[in-house]
């Protein structure tokens, strides 16, 4: 027991190649059935269950999955406290790859007011990263595998918004173009959220966006985004009440609807709620497996022990 102690003393003051032998942060993945009371009940709407698991880690780092991006043979789970987590995920488990900080955030804090990276999307082409950070209201553009901040900036459309409720989705569009969307529609009198359009990339100087509305699922609030292979936008969107209890609901539109002022709204296709295995479903990836899409939906626990960080996967295919 003594050995062991003055192993993690030496690890912990070690130089950066002893520490490098340290073992990698630990993760447990529970499988876990979409429907408790049935697990031959896996068509939910438009998607269908391939398989999830609840992740756990004794890491204290871990937790508050936001967002989530595919790099390379990886999903880059980003939390609300600017950490990222690699994870190796396919359909007959989950690893843990490690575990890194954002290299730079709004006011270089270390406050929770300056690290609460709320949406993240990726340029597959160059692999740099951009991340939105509520509170502060601001973008942020980073180089692959977030090696450097590169850019930011707090667009005017966004200064407005309120600071828990800000830029929660991001949307890289293939053309180029980039979707950003804030959570609850807290601006407008009509309560529709407020949807920013860039033309590119939302942190170049002098960029201005078309701004547009968007009314979700009664009662629901957007937690991400992403685009579809036919080139629609999925978000995914979460709901509470004491009645019942954590709701989620995902919704497709088609891009080509936004013009300036346009109020839009989604064609629902698919809703998640008890008894069926949900909880606060922040964070949503697209992958193509075997011919179909593969949607990736993982919740963000709140750092609550009474809450779960849960990885989802779902075969989309409305033609079903």
């Amino acid at each position: 027991m003594r050995r062991l102690a003055l192993l993690a003393a030496a690890l912990a003051l070690a130089p950066p190649a002893l520490a490098l032998l340290a073992p990698p942060p630990r993760l447990t993945a529970t499988p876990v059935a979409i429907d408790p009371h049935d697990r031959a009940h896996v068509r939910i709407g438009e998607l269908s269950y391939l398989g999830g698991w609840v992740l756990r880690s004794q890491d204290r780092r871990f937790g508050g999955i936001s967002s989530m991006t595919v790099q390379g043979d990886r999903i880059a789970a980003l939390s609300d406290t600017s950490f990222v987590f690699w994870l190796r995920a396919n359909a007959t488990g989950v690893a843990l790859d490690g575990i890194q900080s954002l290299p730079a955030v709004p006011n270089g804090g270390t406050d929770k007011i300056d690290r609460d990276s709320e949406s993240s999307a990726i340029d597959p082409a160059t692999g740099r990263i951009w991340v939105g950070f509520e509170t502060t209201n601001q973008i942020w553009r980073y180089a692959p595998g977030y090696a450097a901040g590169e850019a930011h900036a707090a667009p005017r459309d966004m200064a407005k918004w309120p600071g828990n409720l800000g830029a929660e989705t991001i949307v890289r569009l293939r053309d180029g173009r980039f979707l950003v969307m804030e959570e609850t529609g807290a601006v407008r009198p009509d309560g529709a959220n407020m949807g920013l359009l860039f033309p590119g990339d939302p942190t170049a100087p002098g960029v201005k966006p078309i701004v547009f509305a968007y009314r979700p699922p009664a009662g629901f609030a957007i937690t991400d985004g992403v685009q579809l292979p036919s080139g629609h936008i999925l978000l995914l969107h979460r709901r509470f009440s004491l009645s019942g209890g954590i709701e989620a609901a995902l919704t497709v539109f088609d891009p080509a609807q936004i013009v300036p002022d346009a109020l839009l709204q989604g064609r629902n296709i698919a809703y998640l709620a008890a008894p069926l295995t949900v909880d606060n479903m922040e964070a949503l990836a697209i992958t193509r497996e075997g011919g179909r899409d593969v949607l990736w939906i993982a919740s963000d626990d709140n750092y609550s022990p009474v809450q779960r960080s849960l990885l989802l996967r779902f075969a989309f295919d409305p033609k079903l």
